[in-house]
Order: C-alpha cells, then sequence, then structure tokens
C-alpha cells in the first residue's frame, strides 16, 4: 500500500507538533508545506523532507491528506476547497471564526466522500477519556465547573489580535466548549456576562449552561488571570463525590463525606500522549486507511462554534440565548432569543 501524502497549509508552533508525529507514522509521508511566512515553510521542510510549496493549491494538487493549521480566521475557505476536492482533511479548531462560516465548512465535508476531522486534541487526552468513561459507568454527574485561563494575551503577539483568532474564545477556550459537549451532551441554553480589562476585546467570560439530560454546568475564562496551575481545570459534581481534573496532568477522585480521594497521574506519559495530540494523528489516519468515521466530525466543529457565538451574542445582548439542537434548520439565524 502506497504511503498517503501529507501537506500543511500553516507551518506555525501547532503545525510542527502534529509533523513531528506523523513522521514516525510509517503509512504516512510529510510531503509539501505552505505558509505566507516561507521561512516556517522551510523549517518545517528541513524538519521533515517535505516539499517548500509556493501556493496552496500546489500542496492540494500533490497531497492526498491536508493539515489546516493556518491562523484561525484563515481556515474557513481553505478547508471548504480542500474538502470540495476530495481530500483528507485534518482541520485544526476552530473550523471557521462564525456560524455562517462554521456552516458551509459542515456542508462542504458532509457533502465530501473524504474523512474531515477537527482537532479537538482534548478528547483523545488520557485525563479527559478516563473522566468520560468514568461518568458513562459509574459517576452520574448532576453539576460541573470549568475553568480555561490564560496568564495573558502577550505571547505570541498575534494571540490578542481578534482579526486573527476570531475573538479570545476562538483561540484557547473553544476546547473546553467541546469538551462541555464530549462529557455532558447537548447543550440547550446558556447565559452569558463579559468583561474587558487588559485588551481591546472582551476578556473575562462567565458563562451558566444547561443541558438537554438535566444537569447545569458554570465555565470562567480570563485572558489575565496569571499562569497558576492548573490553567485548565474540570470539577465534576455527582452523588457524594467530586472528580476533578489539572489540566492533562491527572484526575482527583473524591468519594464519600470521609475526605477521601485517590489521584490518578499520567505524568509517565510525553506530553504528546498526555495532550492527545498523538491520539488525534493516530486516529486521523486510521480513519484514512480503514475507512472508519472520522473521529472528531465536522457537526462537533460545527457545534462547538455555535456555543461560542452564543456566548458572543449573550454578551451582546445581555440575554439568555437558547441553543439550535439543529445546524440545517438555519443557517442564518442559529439561535432563539428570550
Amino acid at each position: 500500500m502506497s504511503k498517503i501524502k501529507i501537506g500543511f497549509l500553516g507551518a506555525g508552533y501547532i503545525a510542527g507538533v502534529h509533523a513531528s508525529i506523523l513522521a514516525r507514522d510509517e503509512r504516512v509521508e510529510i510531503a509539501a508545506a505552505h505558509d505566507v511566512v516561507k521561512q516556517r515553510s522551510q523549517q518545517l521542510a528541513r524538519s521533515t523532507g517535505a516539499t517548500v510549496a509556493h501556493s496552496s493549491s500546489e500542496v492540494l494538487a500533490l497531497c492526498d491528506a491536508i493539515y489546516l493549521t493556518a491562523p484561525n480566521t484563515k481556515r474557513t475557505e481553505l478547508a471548504i476547497i480542500a474538502a470540495e476536492e476530495g481530500k483528507h482533511v485534518f482541520c485544526e479548531k476552530p473550523m471557521a471564526t462564525s456560524l455562517a462560516d462554521a456552516g458551509r465548512v459542515l456542508k462542504a465535508a458532509e457533502k465530501a466522500q473524504s474523512v474531515f476531522q477537527v482537532g479537538h486534541n482534548r478528547r483523545f487526552a488520557p485525563v479527559y477519556a478516563e473522566l468520560k468513561q468514568m461518568l458513562a459507568e459509574t459517576h452520574e454527574p448532576h453539576s460541573a465547573h470549568v475553568k480555561m485561563n490564560r496568564g495573558e494575551l502577550l505571547n505570541p503577539e498575534w494571540v490578542s489580535e481578534p482579526d486573527i483568532t476570531g475573538g479570545f474564545l476562538y483561540e484557547t477556550t473553544i476546547h473546553m466548549f467541546d469538551m462541555l459537549r464530549f462529557l455532558f451532551g447537548e447543550v440547550t441554553a446558556l447565559h452569558a456576562i463579559g468583561s474587558s480589562h487588559e485588551y481591546s476585546e472582551t476578556d473575562d467570560f462567565s458563562v451558566l449552561l444547561s443541558f438537554a439530560s438535566g444537569m447545569h454546568a458554570t465555565l470562567a475564562s480570563s485572558a489575565d488571570a496569571s499562569w497558576l496551575f492548573p490553567f485548565e481545570r474540570v470539577e465534576v459534581f455527582c452523588h457524594h463525590s467530586t472528580i476533578v481534573t489539572r489540566e492533562m496532568e491527572c484526575l482527583v477522585i473524591s468519594e464519600g463525606i470521609d475526605g477521601r480521594h485517590l489521584e490518578r497521574s499520567m505524568h509517565q506519559l510525553t506530553k504528546d500522549e498526555k495532550w492527545g495530540y498523538a491520539q488525534e494523528d493516530r486516529a486521523f489516519i486510521d480513519s484514512i486507511t480503514g475507512g472508519l468515521p472520522s473521529a472528531v466530525t465536522a457537526l462537533d466543529g460545527y457545534k462547538s462554534v455555535e456555543l461560542v457565538d452564543a456566548v458572543y451574542e449573550s454578551v451582546r445582548t445581555r440575554q439568555p440565548v437558547a441553543v439550535v439542537r439543529n445546524p440545517d434548520s438555519s443557517l442564518e439565524a442559529k439561535h432563539g432569543r428570550d
């Protein structure tokens, strides 16, 4: 069987993470890379043996599968073109930075006969995979609190530029909106409050969410909270028990009323494994070679964008927002408003 030829559109940090993992997979060949900053393409090519492509169309012509690792606001058209040309697509999160664009990508992905996977790596992180298994088998949740903070939006410089990120929530916090669905099911409504303190955009959010299951949760995300560990944390409250994650490092489980707890550490794993990057890349290639369904679908990518969009709408209107369950019901107005 011939190797799958992989091309990268965007050659920044996250492209390097994926490329280093894929370089160890005997089923693939990293064939081409393109970035608007040529030095980045050249660096990725030197480390992988890829060809430096002069355009996105050249990458598409050379490759069977595309990693879309361009900046957040530049992915939509590339994703649509790649899907329409029948390429297998791994699209980093977010797959779009507006709901209308997410709907366009979803339609193109669902129409294509190829694999389309979205890069929500937390789903593959052992901490969250084990938490999901516990919630399905032994611990029924009734509420939760989630936080995703940053210490600053200064390094790298572009993280404070909405023209590149699409907005603070689209950069890193969108992972936790996906995680809420992954762990607890569909969100039916939310109410958000936001404020601005350090940057030119809304940089501090508090969100109350309700789920189809009857569960409820809160989410907090601040852009200037310092880098206090853990900057990412999920607390799940069950019957006389609590399960807590500390980034991707460990799970803490407390059961009963006497304060006992057990810690499950992931410290022995590499960062690529702890953060789920290795597993998501393997799943993408498995889907291509084995004809398997995508592990994180375009619909999953759409739904995470939908939740972020709903938060921004709730902040703007100062009203609760009902989250539409069916993306085909409208590509223009996605939310009902109270």
